[in-house]
């Protein structure tokens, strides 16, 4: 699971009979240095995600991908890349510093 922020929403004209009725959301997923405060993410990454839980925009969500977006849709077969998993309050994200430059030369590779 990643987390990502809520950008925008996707509006359909036309109905594929695979394709799930819902609200579907772009999203901007989070990296570390997003959850640490030191940038704002990356701007080359948008998936659309499929939203169960009516998640609006700036909205923090739990994005899972892959095999396991379709999961909740069994034993139907849908054409879903991502799901939206949760809606997340708040983040307590506490990264672990890197090792000092001169130690980090001194190991043996």
């Amino acid at each position: 699971m990643r987390i990502a922020r809520v950008i925008g929403k996707v509006t359909l004209n036309r109905r594929m009979a695979e394709v799930q009725p819902g609200s579907y959301l772009i999203v901007r997923p989070f990296n570390r240095g997003t959850l640490s405060g030191a940038n704002a993410g990356s701007p080359d990454e948008t998936p659309v995600l499929y939203d169960p839980l009516a998640a609006r925009e700036g909205h923090l969500v739990g994005l899972v991908e892959g095999r396991e977006a379709s999961v909740p849709f069994r034993p139907k077969k849908v054409p879903c890349d991502a799901y939206n998993a949760c809606i997340l309050d708040t983040i307590d994200f506490n990264p672990v510093l890197d090792a000092p430059a001169e130690q980090a030369q001194a190991r043996p590779r």
